[in-house]
């Protein structure tokens, strides 16, 4: 079980609780959140706390009675719960849980801890509320995404729960579980913050870390194929320029080719004898896409790295208004909810991850192209040429979903719209950032499937799998087994389906993630 609470909640934590691992809340977490509580209850007493006794945003000026202080949250949630579009998958509603829980659990919100006990239930009952892709600014966090998780938190609105769509009260019922106690700002405290965005960001983070992976190791077995030079990818090269992702990568490509048979040394080709040839049919180097990836996705690596180091901070962070500090015995008025920092980091996390789809069609093209690589027939076509077409339809598949990153990797960050009769004048997007982003991991995962495809179909042409590396073996083994190899022309596309799921859920390579 992972305890919250305990000491901050690290990528590995969410990842395990993604994979079905059970949450529980420290007895700590629980002692300091109901000081919290017990504290702003009294605290509050005839004085204006935002959000306790008065309006929201723009209505802030309007003093709300004490008799209509409980159904004021009530109103905020329900009005609030004005989502469009389609329901996020449960993944992502299941690590924005968690990092409600886990900014909860900090004891700065002023939160009853049935606030807590839900959120533990319907994550470790696997309940997915109905969280809706559009309607989030990302100013005052994500107000209607989270107005949806506390809708079902009070015990409204719909679930999604072994498979069906089921009213929230119904489940709730059945599984035994108490709606959350709604006391001073428990509404408030639960939409105003960063969480769904959190969630879908981290996710996003650890997709991202193994499309890196599989561009990786599809350099690596092209670089086999063509039997390329190692210096590319050697420790002298690559520590002679002081980027520490330009490194991590060299060393990746550079383990996988160690123990093969068909990496050559430029010292033995080109150094101990000096060719007479006036025209060199044997490239002295290879074309960009191949030699400079240490350079390409050193970069990339460094920016998902950076990534997931904010986002945890973020989810270990109190993100909502106001902060109840129990040290300095005040409540704070402020921005912490404003996703900026999200924000930020998705967009460039979805320019780095459409810059890696594009190198994966240029590999792609490479591939394809018998002039570029004079080793493979024209779209690596196994069957009669002319009669067969081999990978030439996928390419267009490629060239289009890489077209379309292209176009979402503009950046969300900037797209400032003032909203909420000005009181939100300037908001970060990090929503839209976020789902962009997402969007544009699961398009580089479909370039990615098709090269992959086709480079194992190359292998297949040229009969050269006895020499590969361990590694590379292994990972023509794994794409063989979930598309055979064709000669014939087929409907590839769910087979193309089932490749781009295995790889999204599986890396062929371990990277050191670590940013120090």
């Amino acid at each position: 079980m992972i305890q919250i609470g305990i000491a901050s909640l690290e990528l590995s934590d969410i990842e395990k609780v993604l994979l079905g691992r059970k949450v529980g809340v420290s007895e700590g977490a629980k002692k300091q959140v109901e000081e919290s509580f017990n504290f702003l209850r009294e605290f509050s007493k005839n004085k204006l706390i935002y959000g306790i006794n008065t309006g929201f945003g723009p209505m802030a000026q309007y003093r709300i009675d004490e008799s209509e202080q409980r159904q004021l949250q009530y109103n905020l949630i329900r009005s609030h719960s004005s989502g469009m579009g389609q329901p996020l998958e449960a993944q992502y509603v299941k690590a924005s849980m968690l990092a409600r829980l886990n900014t909860l659990s900090l004891g700065y919100s002023g939160v009853n801890t049935s606030a807590l006990e839900v959120l533990v239930n319907l994550i470790n009952h696997d309940v997915t509320p109905l969280i809706y892709e559009h309607g989030g600014v990302g100013a005052s966090g994500d107000l209607v995404q989270l107005a949806h998780l506390a809708l079902v938190m009070i015990g409204e609105g719909e679930v999604s729960h072994q498979g069906k769509i089921l009213p929230t009260d119904e489940v709730f019922r059945n599984l035994g579980i108490k709606p959350m106690q709604i006391s001073l700002r428990e509404g408030l405290a639960v939409m105003n913050g960063t969480s769904v965005m959190t969630g879908i960001g981290l996710i996003n983070s650890l997709y991202a870390q193994r499309a890196v992976s599989w561009s990786l190791m599809a350099t690596a077995m092209i670089c086999e194929m063509v039997d390329s030079y190692d210096d590319y990818f050697s420790t002298e090269l690559n520590h002679s320029k002081k980027h520490r992702g330009q490194q991590q990568v060299s060393q990746c490509i550079k383990q996988v080719l160690d123990d093969s048979q068909y990496s050559r040394k430029r010292e033995e080709q080109l150094y101990s004898k000096l060719s007479k040839e006036k025209v060199l049919l044997d490239k002295v180097q290879e074309y960009y896409s191949i030699r400079c990836v240490p350079q390409i996705v050193g970069i990339i690596l460094e920016t998902v790295q950076q990534c997931q180091r904010l986002l945890v901070e973020e989810v270990n962070s109190a993100n909502d208004n106001p902060i109840i500090d129990l040290k300095s015995r005040n409540v704070l008025h402020g921005g912490n909810f404003h996703g900026d920092y999200v924000a930020f980091e998705m967009d460039k996390l979805k320019i780095a991850i459409a810059k890696l789809s594009m190198l994966a069609e240029r590999q792609l093209n490479f591939l394809m192209n018998p002039k570029l690589n004079s080793i493979l027939p024209p779209f690596v076509n196994l069957g009669k040429l002319g009669f067969n077409f081999g990978m030439q339809g996928v390419q267009f598949t490629a060239t289009s979903t890489t077209a379309e990153n292209q176009m979402l990797a503009n950046p969300m960050y900037i797209h400032s719209i003032p909203n909420n009769n000005d009181n939100q004048d300037i908001v970060s997007m990090g929503t839209n950032a976020a789902l962009c982003t997402k969007k544009v991991i699961e398009n580089t995962f479909e370039v990615l499937a098709i090269e992959m495809v086709t480079i194992v179909q190359a292998f297949d042409y040229l009969q050269k799998t006895a020499g590969l590396s361990g590694k590379s073996k292994l990972t023509y083994h794994n794409i063989r087994g979930l598309i055979p190899s064709f000669v014939t022309d087929f409907p590839i596309h769910k087979e193309l389906k089932r490749v781009k799921e295995y790889m999204m859920e599986h890396a062929p390579l371990e990277i050191d993630m670590n940013i120090e």
